[in-house]
């Protein structure tokens, strides 16, 4: 059988101009919204029945490192507030963990920088067919949840971030089960240095069991929450609630 991930990369291969600068490029294509929104209930029922989530996603060496990482998606948040933090070297950005939590926080990035960190290597498997193996660096996002204490009736975290698309503001999500993951981390840094702004500049998620669409960038807020329906279409993200995307994006 041909997995998802194949299935999806050989459809923007052999599409021609399918791929370009982002992924709402290749969402033109019907065939290939076709193939995610067919994959949702596969994606959602298979989630349900693996016993083992928590396995490692393969991490490499640096003689692995890609020599260019790519952008995709939002090369940089538009608007003056972004801009003026860029300016600024993001000192005035704080990430915001609030919702069903007992403690929230309002972390600046000196203060992120200064907590315990995680270093891996992985591959980021992007939906437009390509694959890049980048070193990435990043507080645990379990870590972060520990301090700001999770309330038992939380069941989801969203993430709230900088950029904006016409239809309204991009969004990911995940579960507690990703969230919890040793490898799931809010990276700031990228092959040893600061996060580049068409990568996220200057916190991301980084989940690495899923597609590179769930790795939301440019985060702002994290917010706990009992269910995915009142935000945005309730679909859980921005490509899922408008182009039909899968909101489990497991490999």
């Amino acid at each position: 059988m041909i997995s998802r991930r194949k299935l999806i990369g050989s459809l923007a291969a052999g599409a021609g101009g399918l791929i370009l600068s982002g992924c709402n490029r290749i969402n033109a294509d019907p065939r290939v919204r076709s193939v995610l929104q067919s994959a949702e209930g596969l994606t959602m029922r298979a989630q349900r029945l693996i016993t083992d989530r928590t396995a490692l996603a393969r991490e490499f060496g640096a003689a692995d490192l890609s020599p260019l990482f790519r952008s995709n998606g939002t090369r940089k948040p538009v608007g003056t507030a972004y801009e003026t933090h860029l300016r600024a070297g993001f000192a005035d950005w704080r990430l915001v963990v609030d919702g069903l939590v007992a403690r929230p926080l309002s972390l600046s990035m000196a203060q992120l920088r200064a907590l315990p960190r995680r270093t891996q290597i992985t591959r980021h498997d992007c939906v437009e067919g390509w694959s890049a193996i980048g070193q990435w660096t990043g507080a645990p996002l379990k870590l972060l949840l520990d301090m700001a204490g999770l309330r038992t009736s939380a069941r989801y975290l969203i993430f709230h971030c900088a950029d904006r698309y016409a239809q309204g503001d991009y969004y990911e999500s995940i579960d507690l089960i990703d969230a919890f993951h040793p490898q799931t981390i809010l990276a700031w840094g990228l092959n040893g240095q600061p996060l580049p702004v068409g990568n996220g500049a200057p916190l991301r998620l980084r989940v690495e069991r899923q597609l590179g669409y769930k790795h939301a960038k440019y985060v702002q807020r994290i917010e706990a929450v009992e269910s995915l329906s009142a935000h945005g279409r309730g679909k859980g993200g921005y490509w899922e609630d408008y182009y039909d995307y899968a909101w489990y994006a497991g490999i």
